[in-house]
């Protein structure tokens, strides 16, 4: 790396650094303080002279002096007058200034208005869109009435003021005037229309509008030249530029690395070299072109990101090949070029396009999670995308099955390094995105059906949490229905052995939660939760010696689960409680629970509450169902015919 590149490197270090403490002091009186704030604005104010503010510091430095804070005028004022931008200034900056100006509590002092008024004109040049001052035009008029900022305002009004703000209640209200800085401004009016009458006393006084500060005006172009030049210059182009980078020496391309130049694109492709900004940049994403020398990725960052974001695995190859011939000529010594010539750009290539590993996958959990929840964000944007769509994508579902199957291995691997709730919370939050892939019709044919790791969802069927079991049923319910819609038109698409792996989650979910067969592998498509033979033996005779009321393969069915045995004893509670309130009969013995088909034919036969078996599954269903963990009875009654059967005769019986 150049030593001019450190020194840059040096110096956005200390901006930022002292742009942070100044930041900090501003949020503490001064009592609060404990060290005086001066030297950290006078230190501010100088780097800003000495190399200019970047778009980002300097909208935090307007945030600052726009908004209430406890730093001292004359710190405030002194920041404003070293604000020196590098490049144009975008109009969120504008709108803050103009949103801040006026009288209220919230609003910074008249002498700091008045300091960003003048600040505008001497910036105005350099403005991103000057149209966001034409619009603000009727603001900007009405706060001529403040005195202590009227100069000021004439001036930026004088210099943005167009034939079609010149209306005849605004030549009235200025005639009434009698500053020189608004007859300055009346005669600019005068200018688009001659017949306005100026007094010749009036015009005596009229203010003439110069430059505040023409010195300031110097400073500034000075910065933003030398900003331009580096910029120009491949080696030290900003990386997060959105247009190729162009050597300027001798008006001709030069370096070790080629520059960027596309001859083979078609009519409905777009090449790097029309990329001029980020919108354009992520709206053609998939339709640029590659360049001819894929090694100019070395020295250019608009490519960089394009490889980044659309890998290719031949322009990779490409890419290889000419750095293994490259290291062979050195190391043969058959070529002429110092080696050093090419080391400074390959450690600036890998030093850029490596940060997500450095500063985000540091190897902890909660960088793993926010990365998933990145997935699903994106995942969720991807379907929204295809939802609008007229006709198929061809490329969506290799896209996305790639995605889902790199994140299958995250969520493995983070259900085992976190086996919390929330953990769990945030793997369904994915999931729940791509079923609705699977079971929407709009998008189900842009997209492959793709199935969560079996292993994932038999720890997520295992987990403790009622919530997290209902959202897992409600997942599958969902795939469910998409492999019926898909079945329907093709059997092609999927092989039987996917079709199985995917019944086998349903029926074993089945089997534990209704049939009260937990990891038996005997019916068609069971997979016995994945459990070895050998260790259900060994767990069912555990539970054997513990004189259990159940067997192994009950304890995880509705009465006895772990996650839903609270659920099913309240609701029987509840239906007991009923009975007792309507007064229809009394109860001589109340259920202790867990409740089983036996003890249910016991109960009635000892006086308590008469109630079916059938019915009072049923009846846990819809009471998990109030309580918000619908999936489990939507994946029951979508899963199993008579169910379903039941749950109708039991709805018309209501109905009558």
């Amino acid at each position: 790396m150049s030593g001019y590149q450190e020194d840059t490197i040096h110096g956005a270090e200390d901006m930022h650094d002292a742009l942070t403490d100044v930041i900090e002091a501003s949020k503490l009186t001064a009592k609060q303080r404990g060290s005086n704030v001066k030297p950290a604005v006078e230190k501010l104010a100088s780097l800003s002279y000495e190399q200019g503010l970047l778009p980002d510091d300097l909208n935090q430095l307007i945030d600052l002096v726009t908004t209430p804070n406890f730093l001292d005028q004359a710190s405030l004022g002194n920041l404003i007058r070293n604000l020196y931008p590098v490049a144009t200034v975008n109009i969120q900056i504008i709108v803050k200034i103009i949103g801040s100006l006026g009288h209220g509590k919230l609003k910074p002092s008249l002498n700091i208005q008045g300091a960003l008024l003048r600040w505008l004109v001497m910036i105005h040049h350099i403005i991103e869109n000057q149209g966001i001052l034409s619009r603000s035009y009727s603001v900007l008029f009405n706060l001529l009435d403040t005195a202590a900022i009227r100069k000021q305002l004439c001036h930026l009004l004088a210099l943005i003021t167009r034939r079609r703000h010149v209306r005849p209640y605004r030549i009235q209200s200025l005639q009434t005037g009698n500053d020189p800085a608004v007859t300055g401004l009346l005669r600019v009016y005068k200018d688009y229309y001659p017949e306005i009458i100026v007094g010749e006393a009036t015009r005596a006084k009229a203010s003439t509008f110069k430059h505040p500060d023409p010195q300031w005006r110097e400073r500034l172009d000075e910065i933003q030249q030398a900003h331009a030049e580096r910029s120009t210059n491949r080696t030290e182009r900003p990386l997060n530029a959105f247009r190729v980078a162009r050597s300027q020496a001798n008006g001709k391309g030069s370096g070790l690395f080629p520059e960027v130049h596309t001859s083979n694109a078609t009519e409905n492709s777009i090449t790097l070299e029309e990329i001029e900004n980020v919108d354009g940049f992520v709206k053609n994403l998939e339709r640029i072109e590659l360049p001819n020398q894929l090694i100019a990725v070395l020295g250019d960052p608009l490519l960089q990101k394009l490889l980044v974001l659309k890998p290719d695995a031949e322009a990779h190859q490409r890419v290889s090949s000419w750095l293994a011939s490259y290291g062979q000529d050195l190391i043969s010594g058959e070529s002429n070029l110092d080696p050093t010539d090419g080391l400074e750009i390959l450690n600036n290539y890998v030093s850029s396009t490596k940060p997500l590993e450095t500063k985000i996958l540091d190897d902890t959990t909660v960088s793993q999670l926010q990365l998933l929840e990145f997935y699903t964000v994106l995942l969720q944007r991807w379907a929204v995308s295809l939802a609008s769509l007229e006709q198929k994508s061809t490329n969506a579902a290799t896209i996305i099955a790639e995605l889902v199957d790199h994140v299958n291995t995250l969520c493995l691997t983070l259900i085992q390094t976190s086996p919390t709730s929330s953990t769990h919370s945030i793997i369904l939050d994915f999931y729940e995105q791509t079923s609705i892939l699977a079971s929407d019709p709009k998008l189900h044919r842009h997209t492959r059906i793709m199935i969560p790791p079996s292993p994932l969802v038999y720890i997520l069927h295992f987990s403790f949490c009622p919530n997290t079991l209902s959202r897992l049923c409600s997942i599958l319910s969902k795939y469910k229905a998409g492999f019926q819609k898909a079945m329907s038109t093709s059997r092609s698409e999927y092989s039987p052995e996917y079709i199985n792996e995917f019944n086998g989650f349903l029926m074993d979910i089945c089997n534990c939660i209704w049939r009260s067969r937990a990891f038996n592998n005997n019916d068609m498509n069971s997979h016995g939760c994945l459990v070895p033979n050998t260790l259900v033996g060994d767990l069912a005779a555990y539970t054997n010696s513990l004189e259990m009321s159940a067997s192994l393969s009950a304890l995880f069915s509705l009465s006895y689960s772990p996650v839903l045995g609270l659920s099913a004893i309240s609701y029987f509670r509840e239906l007991e409680d009923e009975a007792l309130a309507r007064g229809l009969t009394e109860l001589s013995i109340r259920h202790a629970g867990p409740i089983t088909r036996a003890s249910l034919n016991a109960l009635a036969s000892g006086g308590g509450l008469r109630v079916g078996w059938d019915d009072y599954r049923l009846g846990v269903l819809s009471y998990l169902e109030r309580k918000g963990m619908a999936g489990v009875g939507e994946l029951m009654y979508n899963t199993m015919t008579n169910v379903m059967k039941r749950r109708s005769l039991m709805s018309t019986a209501d109905s009558r």
